[in-house]
C-alpha cells in the first residue's frame, strides 16, 4: 500500500478478536502453523504503527460446547477455555518467531504456561511495546470470548474492538446463502441487539454499548485489511452508538 507507512493510525490501543477457527484450515485441520503464521505476519506488520494491541482468541476449532450436549454446560465451557489457551500459545510462537515481544495472560491460573491475568500487569506490557495475549475467556463458564474481549476492552482502556472474520462486515442474512444480502457500513449497539445479528453475543454488545467501544467486523483475510482498519479507513461494519 502506497505510503501507508507515513500514516498515523488512528487508535491508540485495540483488542484484536479471531476466532478458533480462522487458525485452522478449511480440511479440518485445528491449527494450521501456515495459516498462524500468515496471521502473525499482518500483526507484524501493523506493530510498526505503534498501537498497543490484545488479542483474544476463540476455541471454536478445538472446542465447541454446543457438539456435546451430554456434558454439562460448566464442564464443557471450562473445556473451551482450555481450548483459547491452547490457541494462545500457537499464535504467541508465530509471533515470537517472527520477531514480535508477546506476552499470553490467562483467566485460569496456569503458572508453568501463562502468566495470569493482571490488568496492571497488562498496561505494563503495553507501555514496553508487546503484544499481550489473553486466554481463558473470562474465566466464568456460561460467557463468551465475544464477552471476554468486550470485558478486557473495557478494563484496559481500548479505543476499539477490531473483530476478524471471513466475510467484509454484517449482511442482514447470510450472504453465503442469500445473494441479495444487505451489508451494514454502520450500525448501531440497539439495532444489532433487536435484530438478533449473531456477529457478536448480547452480553458483549451490552458492554460496549455502555463503555462507548465500537465494535468493527471486516474481513482479516484480504491482504492488507488489518493495516487499513488500523488506519481508520472505513471497511466492513462499524457497531457503535
Amino acid at each position: 500500500m502506497p505510503n501507508s507507512s507515513k500514516k498515523k493510525a488512528r487508535y491508540r490501543r485495540v483488542v484484536l478478536k479471531l476466532s478458533g477457527e480462522t487458525l485452522g484450515e478449511e480440511t479440518g485441520q485445528p491449527i494450521s502453523t501456515r495459516v498462524v503464521a500468515r496471521i502473525a505476519k499482518q500483526i507484524k506488520d501493523v506493530c510498526s504503527l505503534g498501537i498497543e494491541l490484545a488479542i483474544i482468541i476463540g476455541g471454536g476449532n478445538i472446542w465447541r460446547g454446543s457438539f456435546s450436549k451430554e456434558i454439562e454446560r460448566a464442564t464443557s465451557d471450562y473445556m473451551g477455555m482450555l481450548a483459547t489457551v491452547i490457541n494462545g500459545l500457537a499464535l504467541q510462537d508465530a509471533l515470537e518467531k517472527a520477531g514480535v515481544s508477546t506476552r499470553l495472560q490467562t483467566a485460569i491460573e496456569m503458572q508453568r504456561v501463562a502468566e495470569p491475568f493482571i490488568r496492571r500487569r497488562a498496561m505494563r506490557h503495553f507501555e514496553k511495546k508487546r503484544i499481550v495475549i489473553f486466554g481463558g475467556g473470562t474465566g466464568n463458564p456460561f460467557f463468551s470470548t465475544d464477552t471476554a474481549a468486550a470485558l478486557r476492552a473495557s478494563e484496559i482502556g481500548a479505543d476499539v474492538i477490531l473483530k476478524a472474520t471471513k466475510v467484509d462486515g454484517i449482511y442482514d442474512s447470510d450472504p453465503m446463502k442469500n445473494p441479495h444480502a444487505k451489508k451494514y457500513g454502520h450500525i448501531s449497539y440497539l439495532d444489532a441487539l433487536r435484530k438478533r445479528l449473531r456477529v457478536m453475543d448480547s452480553t458483549a454488545f451490552s458492554l460496549c454499548m455502555d463503555n462507548h467501544i465500537p465494535i468493527v467486523v471486516f474481513n482479516m483475510f484480504k491482504e492488507g485489511n488489518l493495516r487499513r482498519v488500523m488506519l481508520g479507513e472505513r471497511i466492513g461494519t462499524i457497531v457503535s452508538d
